[in-house]
């Protein structure tokens, strides 16, 4: 695993919780909590988490902890922020979790809203691209060709049909003073980005890459390499905008994206001879956004 050096040795989400083993969201929400402390409130948002992790009469949670609707977990941590503040208890973190589904979708209009008004808190995206809690449906964080149980392969689609969303970049565009993307496969860069975001002077958005053993159709073992593979091939960029500058951590030789497609049941029919046009086009598209990114961080260095 990659370089935990730092990490609190606590543990403010509990083992014993009834994730897949592999969970790639449990593995991110286990270091954000390490990295938060208990001096916090945690907003949760419809999800994976939510279920798994308070399986009545027993919690995770080892700070406070309030579940909401998939559509509204922005507008909660604003409120709780906001009676912290009357309360005189500014120091208290308040920290909200939503999926893709409830980030992307569902949510985007309370996110986009906290946001333009300014509420500080941190606003973490665990980003499996699907809404794999309620059977593995397409969201706006689902990639272009990739199967799910609403894009189904066969003879009238491919997959699902568009492009996805690139939130990280509208998040961004509400100028709030960070945001960032991260991944469990590097834990070292997520613990620097968790720290920064609570740091910042304002709202903050993270969103990471995890992995989903059934949705993906992994082995519970490959939650490191997928993620891993997702950035070497570019399809899943590590970069940070800190006051409107976005800096990219550099991939200097990236993989093709069959290699981290080999490994996961939901991209083999990209692999088969009769499907290449969009392999090549999906290709196309990965590096033209990563040049995209590379473009942005020259334009916005020179700002």
């Amino acid at each position: 695993m990659a370089d935990i050096k730092g990490f609190s040795e606590e543990e403010l989400f509990a083992p014993g919780h009834s994730a897949c083993l592999g969970c790639g969201e449990a593995i991110a929400i286990r270091h954000v909590m390490k990295v938060v402390g208990k001096n916090s409130i945690v907003v949760q948002a419809t999800g994976c988490p939510e279920v798994y992790s308070s399986v009545y009469p027993l919690t995770s949670w080892k700070v406070p902890w309030i579940h909401t609707a998939f559509e509204n977990a922005a507008a909660v941590a604003s409120g709780i922020r906001e009676s912290l503040l009357q309360q005189g208890k500014g120091d208290v973190r308040v920290i909200a979790f939503g999926g893709d589904g409830g980030t992307y979708d569902i949510g985007f209009q309370a996110l986009s809203g906290a946001l333009e008004r300014g509420h500080k808190f941190v606003y973490v995206c665990l980003n499996n691209e699907a809404y794999e809690n309620t059977g593995v449906q397409r969201s706006g964080a689902t990639e272009k060709y990739t199967w799910t149980t609403t894009s189904p392969v066969g003879k009238t689609i491919v997959g699902k049909s568009q492009y996805r969303k690139p939130l990280p970049l509208i998040i961004a565009a509400h100028k709030i003073p960070y945001v960032a993307t991260a991944s469990v496969h590097n834990l070292f860069d997520l613990k620097l980005k968790i720290q920064r975001a609570l740091d910042a002077k304002g709202p903050a958005y993270l969103e990471i890459l995890c992995p989903c053993i059934p949705g993906w159709k992994i082995e519970t073992d490959m939650t490191y390499d997928s993620a891993t593979l997702a950035w070497k091939s570019n399809m899943w960029p590590l970069f940070e905008v800190i006051n409107g500058k976005l800096t990219l951590l550099k991939n200097t030789a990236p993989i093709p994206l069959q290699e981290y497609f080999k490994v996961q049941g939901r991209y083999q029919h990209l692999l088969k001879s009769e499907n290449k046009l969009y392999l090549e086009e999906l290709q196309k598209h990965v590096a033209d956004e990563y040049r995209a990114l590379e473009k942005l961080e020259k334009s916005s260095g020179e700002n």
